[in-house]
């Protein structure tokens, strides 16, 4: 990413300065470390941007069941003072975040810790800080939470590998949000930051502890999903191996990764082996586990099989052409766990008997703007359209 683009992803005009000045300065010295970061975090104008990004982004409280409306209420301006004076004088200490669960389909939930919303602006406004020095280490192959990326861009990617590649690895990290060694992370972190205001910030993100069933639980692994700033610091940890790879390890195959769940593609089996192996150990590395029942080796050479990945199926399907040749092209379509999640929410949409008084219209309205996501999402091609 260049930085004119980095600089785009903030709205006002200082903060791009900062973003376009930090990112330039990461880029041109690999091994530089940044020392004067605190400060920056509680100006006003980077504290008044990460509320707004709060704001648009919605969701609950949290803790304490602070809403928006009430901070709305309470007064914005003196909402951020406060903040603002607790940054200032090290007086801001995070509250526990919120342990909840949200389906993930096949009847297990996937768990969620909710920030405050004061935490989730200071952890915004911290992100903003601290997101253009590691995007000038991070790689290519890296494509989610990320500005300017999406997981369109990593589709395109295994289409595009898929011409030359016959093998894939698809692996399955066990846990992965919740297992994250806070030292090791603290260690990468520390490798591009050195102010210790910041790293004393993040680390007590890390220790904030959970709150669950009414009882609170130190935190001692794991940056929890529903954090502001646990998909950068999540990208972080991760990025040792995307930089091992890249370094090492790239003539096995391509890495295609977005956060915890990626794909290498190989030209043979016996790279895609190879490629197991050194995985295994760099899991090692970063104490963390592959879950086996749900990581596979796929064979991509005609339309015999297929893998999942960022809720859509990739397989080679047949097009004939002139003369009766068939050549195996990849596409995408919706997976059976996304088509299943989808069935289910136009179900729930459907199902309550008060939906029955409902204007027709509206309720077709309703159901179409769900669809309608779907399709943008889904259908990348005429073949999706099998689905």
């Amino acid at each position: 990413m260049n930085a004119k683009k980095m600089a785009n992803y903030a709205n006002n005009a200082k903060a791009q300065e900062l973003w376009k000045t930090l990112y330039l300065c990461a880029k041109e010295s690999k091994t530089r470390r940044f020392h004067a970061l605190y400060d920056k975090i509680y100006r006003p104008d980077i504290l008044w941007e990460a509320w707004q990004r709060v704001k648009r982004k919605k969701g609950s409280g949290g803790v304490g069941e602070q809403s928006l409306e009430d901070i709305k209420a309470y007064g914005e301006k003196k909402f951020l003072n406060e903040l603002y004076r607790e940054l200032k004088e090290k007086r801001y200490h995070p509250q526990p975040v919120l342990r909840t669960y949200i389906p993930k389909g096949e009847g297990k939930k996937r768990p969620l810790g909710i920030p405050t919303i004061k935490n989730r602006v200071a952890q915004m406004a911290t992100k903003m800080v601290i997101e253009p020095i590691f995007e000038a280490d991070f790689k290519d192959c890296s494509h989610g939470f990320r500005p300017k990326r999406k997981a369109h861009d990593a589709i395109t990617k295994i289409r595009k590998e898929s011409k030359k590649c016959y093998w894939v690895l698809d692996v399955d990290i066990q846990g992965y949000f919740d297992n994250i060694n806070h030292d090791k992370l603290m260690k990468l972190v520390e490798q591009r930051i050195s102010d210790r205001r910041v790293l004393k910030l993040i680390r007590k993100w890390l220790q904030a502890g959970i709150l669950e069933e009414g009882k609170i639980r130190n935190s001692l692994l794991g940056a929890p999903q529903g954090g502001v700033i646990s998909p950068l610091l999540s990208n972080i940890y991760l990025n040792t191996m995307d930089r091992l790879w890249d370094k090492n390890y790239s003539h096995l195959g391509t890495l295609i990764r977005y956060a915890d769940d990626f794909v290498i593609m190989c030209r043979t089996k016996r790279q895609a082996l190879e490629s197991a192996n050194v995985i295994q150990a760099i899991m090692k590395k970063l104490d963390l586990s592959i879950q086996r029942e749900k990581s596979k080796l796929v064979n991509i050479w005609d339309d015999s099989d297929g893998f999942d990945f960022l809720g859509l199926h990739h397989r080679k399907f047949p097009i004939r052409k002139k003369g009766g040749r068939t050549f195996f092209i990849m596409n995408h379509i919706p997976s059976k766990k996304a088509m299943k999640q989808m069935r289910k929410k136009i179900k729930d949409n459907t199902e309550p008997r008060h939906k029955l008084y409902m204007d027709i219209k509206e309720l077709v309205k309703c159901l179409n703007r769900k669809l309608q996501g779907f399709k943008n999402y889904y259908q990348l091609s005429p073949l999706s359209k099998r689905c």
